[in-house]
């Protein structure tokens, strides 16, 4: 897809588009978006600043459209992990920009800050959630947070997640998913560690450079 009206996005959406003054899409995200939407798993080679939100975003707002906006879902329909508190945040502000426009809400849980706001916000039933590794699993441990609707997970700048010791926090997480997901994996580098952890977690997907 080189434009925006090229893809499947609501009227609404296309709005918040040009009111962010994007006038056409990054490569990673003209090259993830058909991707994505056809439910293939994906592994994505990409630098930090090349637009990754938006490509693994807007085709998780059509998965929740197709799936009635969450009505029935018991928690989140969309989980994307991130390896720092910043990166988390960063990605909620896209998510809150875009969102809005699509009826979507979302939360944010990372460590270091109090969990009573953020578990009244997981009270809001958002379908979004977006998560640092150690914060998610620490209220999974607890079960304060329900992932068994998340059908569609990101893995953001996981290389840096497993840098930072996270593999085993990211196993347990996935274990509280369902099976029967679509996965996306997105990493700036792409060393022996990262093709194993990829491999052990994804299906048949299609790598992007």
């Amino acid at each position: 897809m080189t434009a925006f009206d090229q893809g499947p996005w609501p009227r609404d959406l296309l709005g918040a588009v040009q009111r962010a003054g994007y006038t056409e899409p990054t490569a990673i995200q003209a090259q993830s978006w058909p991707i994505a939407l056809q439910g293939y798993d994906m592994i994505s080679v990409a630098k930090t600043g090349s637009g990754k939100t938006v490509a693994f975003l807007f085709p998780g707002l059509m998965h929740i459209a197709e799936r009635g906006n969450g009505r029935d879902a018991r928690g989140p329909m969309m989980l994307a992990l991130a390896p720092t508190r910043e990166l988390a945040t960063q990605i909620q502000e896209e998510c809150y920009k875009f969102g809005q426009a699509a009826g979507v809400q979302s939360v944010c849980l990372y460590g270091g800050a109090p969990k009573g706001r953020q578990l009244s916000q997981l009270r809001a039933r958002p379908q979004i959630c977006i998560a640092t590794p150690g914060r998610l699993n620490d209220l999974l441990e607890s079960r304060m947070v329900d992932m068994s609707s998340a059908t569609y997970v990101v893995l953001d700048e996981a290389d840096r997640m497993l840098d930072m010791g996270f593999e085993p926090q990211i196993r347990r997480i996935l274990q509280n998913v369902p099976v029967d997901r679509q996965t996306l994996f997105f990493t700036a580098t792409w060393p022996k560690a990262v093709i194993r952890v990829a491999t052990a977690i994804l299906t048949n997907p299609i790598q992007v450079n």
